[in-house]
């Protein structure tokens, strides 16, 4: 018995001999995760869930009064200046070199942007009055975990779309910023949730590129500050929310390198055969 099509043999066409598992192979793309490497990288959901958590409890802080807008929006400027000193000095100004755009297109592009939101934060205070608002506060709950979702945390996958996620996350803010009590309210809300959602992802990405220790060290810094926040709403909040964080950073890449060891992958001749040969001179 020979293994080919183009001789008739007297065997069944399904026939195969003692020789046929031998080829068997297990695992061959198995990827070997470690624990702390999983840590490392579940990062970026627990800093994710951290900046909503932050946005809802800064905006629950504004609609209660006891923040007013004239100090979130100092305080989001200063944190903005310092970011931005920040980006260029991870990688002493090479991305900048690399991308070509100037700081002074870095400051008009910040002034039209908060000239177009001031301008028609009146619009966006009124734009949902005849929505009720539990409704709004539903839509909004919707968009960010719709956010969560469809955030870019590093995995290429079909699922995941930075425009979408972003669109999600400012829909939410303009409907929160819509039951501020001003305009000034919905303008510093809206501004401060492109801070946090636009902005603050990408300083998070080059310092997990260029500074891993930094990067863990401001992810620490950020959820102890997200759950401070949320505890002086709520404590049981605050606790199950650090359970989440917990969960997620700990027992989540336990529990994927248990299963690992309970992977089962064959292949063989069984395969769908892969063409390696260069055929692109057939195509001539």
């Amino acid at each position: 018995w020979q293994k080919v099509l183009y001789e008739r043999q007297p065997f069944p066409d399904n026939y195969v001999d003692q020789r046929f598992l031998e080829e068997l192979r297990k695992n061959i793309h198995a990827h070997q995760y470690q624990y702390w490497a999983v840590v490392f990288e579940s990062g970026a959901v627990v800093q994710q869930l951290c900046s909503v958590c932050v946005f809802v409890v800064t905006w629950w802080y504004m609609d209660a009064g006891m923040l007013s807008p004239q100090g979130l929006f100092g305080a989001a400027l200063a944190s903005s200046l310092l970011g931005y000193v920040l980006f260029d000095a991870i990688d002493a100004g090479v991305g900048r070199q690399e991308s070509g755009r100037t700081r002074w297109a870095d400051l008009k592009s910040t002034l039209v942007f908060t000239a177009f939101t001031y301008g028609f934060s009146p619009v966006l205070k009124t734009l949902t009055e005849s929505i009720s608002t539990d409704t709004i506060y539903a839509m909004s709950a919707f968009m960010l975990l719709g956010h969560l979702i469809f955030f870019d945390y590093g995995a290429n996958a079909a699922i995941v779309s930075s425009t979408l996620s972003l669109n999600m996350a400012i829909f939410a803010s303009v409907c929160l910023a819509s039951r501020l009590p001003r305009s000034l309210h919905a303008f510093v809300m809206v501004t401060f949730a492109i801070q946090i959602f636009a902005l603050w992802p990408m300083l998070q990405k080059k310092l997990k590129a260029r500074t891993p220790r930094c990067y863990v060290g401001v992810t620490v810094l950020f959820a102890l500050a997200a759950l401070a926040g949320l505890a002086s709403i709520s404590s049981v909040g605050a606790v199950l929310f650090a359970s989440l964080l917990l969960s997620i950073s700990c027992l989540c890449p336990y529990c994927l390198i248990r299963l690992q060891q309970l992977k089962d992958n064959i292949h063989g001749p069984w395969d769908e055969a892969e063409i390696k040969e260069d055929l692109s001179r057939f195509l001539m």
